[in-house]
């Protein structure tokens, strides 16, 4: 997460604070039971051409209407021409089909039928009008050929029956893949406790957690989950929250840093001030986000509704002008078989399900990857990215500080050093002491020589200070040097100046007031930034970076990370003039940052993501959330982009060439030529046609998506081995 620049801090090396002090990861859970994925079945949808539908209700009728229609499919005599048996006869053996088959018309075909009606109350025809037409089509000249009206052959009961249970099953697919989208947010419901412990005058008292208020103190003891959004008031803890932010490295959370709902406190007991309950916290926000992808709108599905619209002018006028051509040659019932033929064939099995079922294959599989599609757009989008700008501290860096550099005076070890720094600062609550104490945990001399400071105090602005093996060491940066009137030995003179130049913060040690050594701190690069940043570049993607850091620094990270281009001392409010600089080459834009600062600049680039979901600001202005912090969760959004838009077009192209080629073959084109598409045969076709579209958005959830194998290049190999572990700060 981005912070200020500067900040005060005990040690005066303005290294600056933790990113967690004053910053909200903000996700909790909504009021009441979380609803699980089975509870997501019966969510009725609102908006579009779903709206007053759920999951289930397609479901249930989907499989009632495939067991009814076995037997309308088996009885047809075109079936059985077509396949060359014997249809079974036996007493009300041939009513059988017309009864069936008005069950499925009546029962499956309702959401259809209503859905058509809507349309056309609001001249807007589309996929629905499409299918009701078809279906309604298909039932009145089936009941005319089973009553004997005219001696026309139409038996389209076993069409009929398919063409409602192939829909029935497009429709609950899409509802289910976009359901599977929030159902794993859903989830995360259940990691919340039942009951809280609310502190109150005389000691605590046991609660619902839908009875905590905001303003509410509770007690978390070590291993139980936060049940709300909060503020540390006492305490100090490690954290895990790997279920919201997919990191498996616990956290430190001290008085004043916020502590997200259903995170666990792993070492100790905190008291926690509630901020945020029920629809306020940032998870329903997600979850309302997630909500509002799945009724979103995108170019593709509106290209899809297009095509739906102009299928069934088309299918119209060509059903008419089949009527007219067939009545003027002479031939009323081959007009009336025609035209019944054309309408019913032309319903759109495979457009139907050409687009949405790739969107919604498309939002599950970036919600399992990690990747929260707010607006469908930037999924769209993505494919077409010139340029990535990636903003710096907290996204391609750490955001927080680590030892990166010891350099002792002749006489002591660099081990004796951190030994020494580490006793000193043990008992220190700022992250910078806390860096210092894990470098020396994590270096064999210093953790031989197991040294424990006394006495321990605290200078604001100058540093630390206590008693360790009998002498008082002294860790403070430029402010305590000068307070003392002391001088960096000259043995150290090199090394410290290199690390400043290079942006680091640097705290001398002090033993009975003579400097024995120097610790660089820094804000170091993910690991994951130079995978991500090489295989970007792979890609034909160019990266920028962007950062409010002075110059040498920013060119420092740029370096090492190998960035295209470096935008430094940029101030928050200045980062979306970038973006239109970009823009302005002609550069499609993907502005990633963590939606506090970078709010601006996520909202003008043409795709906003925002990196380590939480903030009300990122789910505002971004167009993705990254549920975790690992900028390689880009290369997802590209290649799913990618991909999906490649089985888009794909699915087009088939279903929309089924209806230009089988729709006039219907009609008698080439009729005077002999060829002549029989109602059986186009029927198959259509249903054939269905089976390969579906089939083909199916093949989306082989795209491995894992950021770790997307990132796993040569070149991402050779950079990560050519440069040294460390970076410069933010």
């Amino acid at each position: 997460m981005n912070t200020p620049d500067t900040h005060p801090d005990p040690h005066g090396d303005g290294l600056g604070r933790h990113p967690g002090d004053a910053e909200t990861h903000g996700q909790a859970m909504p009021h009441g039971p979380a609803h699980s994925a089975v509870d997501e079945e019966h969510t009725v949808h609102t908006h579009g051409e779903h709206a007053g539908h759920s999951t289930a209700m397609f479901k249930n009728r989907f499989w009632l209407c495939l067991a009814l229609a076995v037997p309308v499919v088996v009885l047809s005599p075109m079936v059985g021409h077509l396949l060359g048996y014997h249809v079974p006869v036996f007493p009300g053996s041939a009513w059988l089909p017309p009864v069936l088959g008005t069950v499925i018309f009546g029962y499956g075909g309702l959401p259809f039928l209503r859905g058509g009606l809507t349309e056309l109350r609001s001249r807007q025809p589309g996929m629905m009008l499409l299918i009701a037409m078809a279906i309604s089509v298909a039932f009145v000249a089936s009941w005319v050929t089973t009553l004997g009206i005219g001696g026309f052959e139409l038996d389209f009961w076993w069409e009929l029956a398919l063409l409602v249970v192939i829909m029935l099953l497009g429709h609950w697919m899409e509802m289910r893949a976009l359901g599977a989208a929030s159902s794993a947010l859903d989830a995360l419901a259940a990691l919340l406790p039942d009951e809280a412990e609310k502190v109150v005058a005389d000691g605590t008292v046991t609660v619902r957690i839908g009875e905590l208020s905001a303003g509410d103190v509770v007690l978390v003891r070590s291993g139980a989950r936060v049940p709300a959004d909060g503020v540390v008031l006492d305490g100090t803890a490690e954290f895990d929250e790997s279920m919201i932010t997919g990191e498996s490295r616990t956290v430190s959370r001290s008085p004043g840093d916020t502590v997200v709902a259903g995170t666990v406190a792993t070492d100790s007991t905190v008291r926690v001030r509630v901020e945020a309950v029920g629809a306020d916290t940032a998870l329903a926000g997600i979850q309302r986000m997630v909500a509002d992808a799945q009724e979103s709108s995108s170019r593709a599905q509106a290209l899809a509704d297009r095509a739906a619209a102009l299928l069934f002018w088309f299918a119209l006028a060509a059903g008419i002008l089949t009527a007219v051509a067939w009545t003027l040659l002479g031939s009323p019932d081959d007009a009336v078989v025609r035209t019944v033929t054309v309408l019913v064939i032309a319903c759109p099995h495979a457009l139907g399900l050409a687009i949405p079922l790739v969107i919604a294959i498309s939002t599950e599989r970036a919600a399992r990857a990690g990747v929260l599609i707010k607006d469908r757009l930037a999924l769209e989008r993505m494919r077409t990215i010139d340029v990535v700008l990636f903003d710096k501290t907290g996204t391609l860096t750490e955001g927080a500080h680590a030892v990166t550099g010891a350099a002792p005076v002749p006489g002591t070890s660099e081990g004796e050093l951190l030994a020494l720094a580490a006793a000193a600062e043990a008992d220190s609550e700022h992250p910078v002491g806390r860096a210092i104490v894990t470098a020396a945990a994590h270096d064999a001399a210093a953790r031989r020589l197991d040294l424990r400071g006394t006495d321990f105090r605290a200078a604001t602005g100058r540093g630390v200070s206590a008693t360790v093996e009998g002498a008082r060491i002294t860790v403070g940066g430029p402010n305590l040097l000068r307070e003392l009137r002391l001088e960096t030995p000259a043995a150290l003179g090199p090394t410290v100046r290199e690390w400043t130049a290079r942006g680091a913060g640097v705290l001398h040690v002090l033993r009975d007031g003579q400097v024995i050594g120097a610790l660089a701190l820094e804000d170091t690069v993910r690991a994951e930034s130079r995978a991500a940043v090489a295989a970007l570049q792979d890609r034909g993607v160019k990266v920028a970076m962007i950062t409010g850091d002075a110059r040498q620094v920013a060119d420092a990270v740029g370096a090492e990370l190998g960035i295209d281009e470096v935008f430094a001392e940029v101030l928050p409010q200045d980062k979306d003039s970038k973006v239109v600089e970009l823009q302005d080459r002609g550069m499609t834009v993907a502005m990633v940052g963590d939606g506090v600062n970078d709010a601006p600049a996520l909202a003008r680039a043409e795709v906003g993501i925002a990196i380590g979901a939480g903030t009300d600001v990122a789910m505002e202005s971004a167009g993705v959330v990254l549920a975790g912090n690992d900028p390689r969760s880009v290369l997802s959004m590209i290649d799913l982009s990618r991909a999906s838009y490649t089985k888009m077009i794909q699915n087009l192209v088939w279903a929309a060439g089924y209806n230009v080629v089988a729709v006039p073959l219907a009609a008698g084109v080439l009729a005077p030529a002999g060829i002549v598409l029989s109602p059986a045969v186009g029927a198959v076709l259509m249903s054939v046609s269905t089976i390969v579209v579906a089939l083909n958005a199916q093949l989306l959830r082989r795209l491995d998506l894992s950021p770790v194998h997307l990132a796993a290049t040569g070149a991402e190999s050779g950079r990560a081995e050519a440069r040294p572990p460390s970076v410069p700060p933010r």
